[in-house]
């Protein structure tokens, strides 16, 4: 394990050098390691991680219900590290067997890393979702919107939020890697349920009375010594889901929502935020650079497991 250490030292010290808003990892997650030798002799490690995303679990909605993760632990060697430790993965997948039908392989990987990234697409892996960061500006003064009033969600709008986000949740199933299960209705009534009574920072656009947008959002504390350490330190808020209205998309009501909730969230501390999108969305990778985000990390993955070359 003192090899594993060592590279995920080097590693770390790499990836800053790329990107210098990654943090460094100083924890390895528990799994199977495997190793793989590279052309001078080196060897690489990778960490395995298996879940099961079963009905009733809130990830299946955007999780394979068998998912297989990937740690790489390259140090310096990067794209080659990387290509070793991808061949050996595919040949222990194979010796597993026939894999769910409903499975995956998972590679999360700084998105500045253009050369591991041509790797990861000639292995199969695509990024079918981005954690993408915006750092608070200064608090700025609040604007209202011309006829659209912004406010926070209450218990009582849980059928409005509950549509919006079942809405989003179609829509994403069409164009990334989410998934309408038989049992996301609920799924997703159940959270936003207590999420409203936790009083969480979730918003609402109405115009004229109707509600056309929502912005579900919340607050997260990275813990630097954990292996999954995605930000900087400091307190961050997330957003985890934005939706308009089919009918009222096009007219700037997101933006605006999005400026009120950038503004309110910049005046409580937040050192940034940051949210998850899908590339191959046509709307939001548009909408959420010009809102002023940008890639931090890459979730690479393939469906079936087996799919991995």
């Amino acid at each position: 394990m003192s090899i594993s250490r060592d590279l995920l030292a080097a590693q770390s010290e790499r990836l800053v050098g790329l990107d210098p808003l990654l943090p460094r990892v100083h924890a390895l997650p528990p799994g199977d390691v495997v190793t793989a030798g590279l052309s001078d002799g080196r060897l690489v490690a990778g960490v395995l991680l298996r879940s099961e995303n079963g009905p009733g679990m809130v990830p299946s909605l955007w999780s394979a219900r068998q998912a297989h993760e990937m740690f790489p632990l390259v140090g310096d060697a990067g794209p080659e590290g990387v290509d070793a430790l991808l061949r050996v993965w595919r040949q222990r997948l194979e010796r597993l067997g026939p894999p769910n039908p409903d499975s995956s392989c998972v590679v999360t990987w700084p998105s500045r890393d253009a050369t591991v990234t041509r790797v990861l697409l000639d292995h199969g892996l695509v990024p079918l979702s981005v954690l993408a960061v915006r750092l608070a500006p200064p608090p700025a003064a609040m604007t209202v919107p011309d006829g659209l009033l912004i406010r926070r969600a209450t218990p009582a709008d849980l059928d409005a939020v509950h549509g919006l986000a079942m809405a989003e949740l179609r829509y994403s199933a069409l164009v990334g890697g989410a998934m309408v299960r038989p049992d996301a209705g609920s799924l997703k009534r159940g959270m936003l349920r207590s999420r409203l009574l936790a009083g969480d920072p979730v918003w609402l656009a109405e115009r004229e009375g109707v509600t056309v947008a929502m912005a579900e959002c919340g607050w997260s504390d990275p813990d630097p010594d954990s292996w999954a350490v995605r930000l900087p330190p400091g307190r961050w808020a997330y957003v985890n889901c934005v939706s308009v209205l089919p009918g009222a998309r096009g007219r700037g009501v997101g933006r605006q929502l999005m400026d009120a909730v950038h503004t309110r969230l910049a005046t409580t501390g937040a050192a940034g935020t940051y949210l998850y999108y899908n590339p191959p969305n046509p709307l939001s990778s548009v909408f959420w650079p010009r809102q002023g985000y940008r890639p931090l990390w890459t979730v690479w993955e393939v469906r079936p497991a087996d799919a991995l070359r």
